[in-house]
């Protein structure tokens, strides 16, 4: 089905979904789930989830669905996620569907996907794999007509690395970074030189007061575990209800953020005031932004 043919009446719904997988072949310093093993018992429970996520987004033809897989390491090296990623990208009611990846497991699998939904926000870490073998493969990506954002994290040592990535990518592969946080304070240099590679930089460097403002979680977007437990996003403990067992409709609605701040672009890219989804439309979950740069708040 085309672009112009996926249905508009339907109630719009992003779905940031997480399973039990907690384990990653990268061993890098700055990420807590660097080089964790993967354990039989937790690989076997992610599938099922999985399939039973899979199972749930088939049926759910009611919804006009954005979803993001925001695994706790790296899901594509396993085939389960590849498998699901092309299936659900043929759905009609599915607008977009993208997945968190360092980028190095085989991606035979797009062949199978509807190019034209599906997107890949990839993380570059220069400490696991050198520059030009990922350029290259980012290259080979984009002729193959994948959708993708590309990104890193803002370390000083590695600025200039991440600009010489930039000039090799293709012109219009969307690039964004990410602050360290904790770790790293950022002067008026360094975040003018990291903003022209993201222009939306300095939304991420500061945290964005939030407290009893407006945020578009648990309203048009909402955060799932592996169990269906709905949360209205990573960031808030409340529970609000379960994926398979209440009515999502009833779930569903306005309610200001509880927490004092937020710093994290899956959180504060939801937040009304910054004006993101003007920005990036369907894409705001793959971060794949156009030219066009976010408004501060």
């Amino acid at each position: 089905m085309s672009e112009a043919a996926l249905p508009t009446e339907l109630r719009p719904l992003g779905i940031l979904w997480r399973g039990p997988l907690d384990s990653c072949n990268y061993g890098c310093g700055y990420c807590p789930f660097a080089k964790r093993s993967s354990r039989r018992a937790m690989l076997d429970a992610d599938r099922v989830a999985l399939a039973r996520f899979v199972a749930w987004v088939e049926g759910a033809a009611e919804w006009s669905l954005e979803v993001l897989f925001t695994p706790y390491g790296e899901a594509l090296v396993w085939p389960w996620y590849r498998d699901a990623l092309a299936r659900i990208s043929h759905l009609p009611h599915v607008r977009r569907v993208a997945i968190q990846t360092n980028g190095s497991a085989p991606m035979g699998f797009l062949a199978e996907a509807d190019r034209a939904r599906l997107a890949l926000w990839v993380s570059w870490h220069p400490s696991e794999v050198p520059r030009e073998a990922f350029a290259a493969k980012m290259a080979a990506l984009h002729r193959e007509g994948t959708r993708l954002s590309v990104g890193a994290v803002a370390l000083p040592e590695n600025v200039e690395a991440v600009e010489a990535l930039r000039a090799e990518l293709p012109p219009g592969t969307p690039m964004w970074i990410n602050a360290q946080k904790p770790g790293v304070r950022y002067g008026p240099a360094d975040i003018e030189r990291w903003s022209r590679i993201d222009p939306g930089f300095a939304l991420d460097v500061r945290p964005h007061a939030t407290r009893g403002k407006p945020c578009d979680t648990g309203d048009t977007v909402i955060s799932v575990d592996g169990a269906g437990t709905i949360h209205r996003c990573h960031f808030v403990a409340d529970v609000l209800g379960n994926l398979y067992d209440d009515d999502l409709a009833a779930i569903l609605g306005p309610r200001p953020c509880p927490r004092p701040r937020c710093d994290c672009y899956i959180g504060y890219a939801h937040l009304p005031a910054l004006g993101m989804r003007a920005v990036y439309g369907d894409d705001l979950l793959a971060r794949m932004r156009p030219s066009a740069t976010p408004r501060s708040a």
